[in-house]
Parts: structure tokens; C-alpha cells; sequence
């Protein structure tokens, strides 16, 4: 295990040094052609893959998740690796791009360049998978990566700094892991004065991001925050209420609720609430909290659950499985609610646990209506036997991801970016976006032939270039 002695606190310089350590590997590692950069990665990606037992068991034992889930969490980032690896050249390469009539005489040349050093803030709840959307896609990139895992999963991150080492040793200092608890976060966003990172990559609550953000602006760091959601299913009259459950209970109570794209709410159509609520608790009620899905990993949040149950009870609503009493524990017994308050605290704020509100309303457009009227506005998915509707419905909704007859489809697919607005935060990880987030713009002109009429040069009669100018204005005033 790699969890007992990944404790250490690291101060201002001791972030430092690990930034300009990885600052200097950066600069050979930007320097490596695209292909020795993706063979490289696809090396670390199979080594992932070989010790995903190793790391599931680190996950396990720091998160409290079962195995089975931990398994998966590493699955999928090795899934993202693979994509980000093999696309990164396709993507951020230097390509050509139209120069306009204006310019027909200029080659006009785009690329993405590396920005340096990222460094990347990760949460508890997926502490591989998450944060690897931002470190994967950003060494993809050509970048180097300073890693602060949560202090509730520092193995992790120890883990994941000593096996690119391993992997690739010859740029070793390329991701350095630095450990401690939120004040280390702080001191790399910039908080205790400058580091050298070039990027943030935060992810957690929308509070901390705040404070993320205003350490960063003093020396206009960019950041890129993802700070949760309060996802919504949107459930059609036509839906197939069995597989609608099936994926609400899977949404809401995977990983104890802990999932910042998890199910929180889901808004029926009045004729097949009660049916659905029927079916929903039917498949909770069957679950075993413990082997199903772990205990809440961080303590503090038992008392969210336990706040936002009492008082969606107390504003009116009704519990039709579980309540108060199932949340005695870390392991937190499944709790639907049903009949709550739009206001109420279990609807407005973000639960993190095996909590899941289901609200009949008139119809789908008033579904639409209060699924974006949360502050928060990271995914949403939308259940309905018409692929053409779900589609519709997908299309009106504010949400940055939406799953047609499925729920957090997206997660799995590294080809589509995953960010939200609002309270979940802005900027994109995953896919081409993903990629480009950790990239600078670098563009080029390439002149080709003298124009017939050359608007950059004083030598150029006045005269000749009004008329050039005049036709141009006329051209587009007509077309």
C-alpha cells in the first residue's frame, strides 16, 4: 500500500521546487515530435492498465468505495488516456486554415502550443479518474503537471506520479505529486505568492473555487474549474419507466451520491410519477449500502445529508424510502423523496449522497423549465421512447451534457468535452475541447504571392486602395 506514509504537508517551497523541476522536463518533453509523445503515453496507459488492481486497491482503501467500483474508476481513465494520447497530434498540430478572399495571398497556419506547467487540484470522490481529465489531456498536450490530490486520497496521487516515472523514465519529473491539505491547494493556485504554473485545474466546491479563482487572478493564472452539478432526469409520459429507474437509482446512489454529475433530481410527467416513484424505490429499497455502493468519504458531508432530508420533510415533502433515521452512519442508506419544494435545500443545493428527489410536473416543458432553473448546470439526461423528442428536449436544455434513455453517457465517451456553467464551474476537460484547454493558440501567416492590390504597404496608391476597399464593401454588402 502506498497510503500510510502519503501524508507529507507541502509548503509554498516545496511547490516551488516541484514547479520549476517540472518546468525543466516540460521543455524536453514539448521538444519530443507528437509520436514519441503519444508512444510514451500509450506506454503509461498500458502500465495503468497492468496495475489497474494496484491502484483500484489504493482507491478503495483511501475513498472507501467497493473494489468493484474502483476497478471501474480506473477503466475509465485509462479509456480517456488512450484517446487523449492518440488524438493530441490530429488535434493541436499545426494545420491550415482559410485565409478569407481579403488575404487570398497569405497562407494562414494554425497550431497549439504547450502552456507550460498545469498544475491540477483534484477531488476526493474520483481521485484518479477526475483529476486524470486534466492530466492526461494536458501532457497530451506537451505540458508538465504539478498534482495536489485531495488530503483524503494523497496514495493516489503518489501512485500516479511514481508509475509515469516508471513508465517513462526518461522524463520522470514530468508529473510531480505534491500532498497536503487545502492550504497546499491554495499555495499552488498562487495564494502564498507566485509559483510559475501556467494553468489551474481545479476541481471541487463552488466555494473553494472562489478562492481558487482569486488567488489566480493576482497573477492572471487561467483556471479551469469543475464545481459539481445537481443533475436533473427529465422523464417523458411515453418513457420506459423500468429502464428510467433503473438508471435514477445507478445515477443517485452510485458511489454513495458522491458524483458530481450523479442524479439528484428527476422531474415525471404527473401520469407516471407515481409509477415511477413505485419502480425507483423498488430498486433502492434492494440495495445494500456497503457492498452496492461505500460510505460517504468525507464526515462533514453526513450532516448535509442529513440537513437536507430533515428539511425537505419539513418543507412538505414525503419520504418514500428511507429518511433522517437512514442517515445514522457513513453508510448512508438510499433516501427518495418525493412532493419537495422547488426552494428546498434538497433541491437548490448539492447533496453528495444517496439522496434523489422526484417531483411530478405538467408536462415536459415545465420539466425543461425547473431542471434549468438550478444555479448549477452540469449535466441533465432525458428518458422519453422517441429518440426524436429526447433529442429536442436534449437540445433546449441549459445543461453542458445531456444522455438521451441513459444517464452520465457522456462520462464514458473521451471524445466529448464535459463541463457546465454557473455553479458547476467553467472550461472543459475531456475530448477535443479538453485538449485545446491546455493548449496556446499560435497562429501564422505564410505570404505567398504579392496581392494585387496590397493594403499593408504605404507604396500603394491611396487612390487604388480606396477602390479596392470600396469593392470589398460592396461585395459584402450584397452577400
Amino acid at each position: 500500500m502506498t497510503t500510510g506514509t502519503d501524508r507529507a504537508v507541502h509548503g509554498i517551497e516545496d511547490i516551488r521546487a516541484a514547479v520549476a523541476t517540472a518546468k525543466d522536463a516540460g521543455r524536453s518533453w514539448a521538444a519530443l515530435g507528437a509520436r514519441e509523445r503519444r508512444a510514451a503515453l500509450l506506454r503509461w496507459k498500458r502500465a495503468m492498465a497492468g496495475r489497474a488492481d494496484e491502484f483500484a486497491e489504493v482507491i478503495a482503501a483511501e475513498s472507501g468505495k467497493p473494489p468493484h467500483d474502483a476497478r471501474a474508476e480506473v477503466l475509465l481513465t485509462v479509456v480517456h488516456l488512450d484517446w487523449a494520447a492518440r488524438n493530441a497530434r490530429r488535434v493541436l498540430g499545426r494545420r491550415r486554415v482559410s485565409s478569407g478572399l481579403l488575404s487570398v495571398h497569405q497562407r494562414a497556419l494554425l497550431a497549439y502550443r504547450p502552456l507550460g506547467v498545469i498544475g491540477v487540484i483534484g477531488p476526493w470522490n474520483y481521485p484518479l479518474y477526475t483529476p486524470m481529465g486534466s492530466i492526461g489531456y494536458a501532457i497530451a498536450a506537451g505540458n508538465a503537471v504539478v498534482f495536489k490530490p485531495s488530503e483524503l486520497t494523497p496514495g493516489v496521487g503518489v501512485l500516479l506520479a511514481r508509475s509515469f516515472a516508471e513508465a517513462v523514465p526518461g522524463h520522470a519529473d514530468l508529473l510531480r505529486t505534491v500532498t497536503g491539505p487545502a492550504s497546499t491547494g491554495a499555495a499552488l493556485a498562487g495564494a502564498d505568492g507566485p509559483t510559475g504554473v501556467d494553468k489551474i485545474a481545479f476541481t471541487g466546491s463552488p466555494g473553494t473555487a472562489r478562492k481558487v479563482a482569486a488567488a489566480c487572478a493576482a497573477t492572471l493564472t487561467p483556471l479551469l474549474a469543475e464545481c459539481g452539478g445537481k443533475d436533473a432526469v427529465l422523464v417523458a409520459a411515453d418513457a420506459d419507466l423500468d429502464a428510467a429507474a433503473d438508471a435514477i437509482v445507478w445515477g443517485a446512489m452510485g458511489n454513495a451520491g458522491q458524483t458530481c454529475a450523479g442524479v439528484e433530481r428527476v422531474y415525471a410527467v404527473a401520469s407516471v410519477h407515481e409509477e415511477l416513484c413505485a419502480r425507483i424505490v423498488l430498486r433502492a429499497r434492494a440495495l445494500a449500502p456497503g457492498d452496492a455502493y461505500g460510505p460517504l468519504t468525507l464526515p462533514s458531508q453526513l450532516d448535509v445529508v442529513r440537513r437536507h432530508v430533515e428539511q425537505a420533510l419539513a418543507d412538505g415533502g414525503r419520504a418514500v424510502l428511507g429518511g433522517p433515521d437512514t442517515s445514522q452512519t457513513r453508510t448512508v442508506g438510499p433516501v427518495v423523496l418525493t412532493g419537495v419544494p422547488e426552494d428546498s435545500p434538497a433541491v437548490t443545493e448539492e447533496t453528495f449522497g444517496p439522496v434523489v428527489v422526484v417531483n411530478p410536473v405538467r408536462d415536459m416543458d415545465e420539466a425543461v423549465e425547473r431542471a434549468d432553473a438550478s444555479a448549477y448546470s452540469l449535466g441533465a439526461a432525458v428518458f422519453t421512447r422517441s429518440r426524436a423528442a429526447g433529442l429536442a428536449v436534449a437540445e433546449r436544455l441549459g445543461s453542458g451534457a445531456v444522455s438521451v434513455n441513459s444517464v452520465l453517457g457522456f462520462a464514458a465517451i473521451p471524445s466529448l468535452p464535459f463541463g457546465g456553467a454557473g455553479e458547476s464551474g467553467y472550461g472543459r476537460i475531456h475530448g477535443e475541447e479538453g485538449l485545446r484547454a491546455f493548449g496556446a493558440p499560435h497562429s501564422v501567416t505564410v505570404r505567398r504571392f504579392a496581392p494585387a492590390v496590397d493594403l499593408t504597404s504605404f507604396a500603394t496608391p491611396r487612390a487604388r486602395a480606396a477602390r479596392a476597399v470600396e469593392l470589398g464593401r460592396k461585395l459584402h454588402a450584397r452577400f
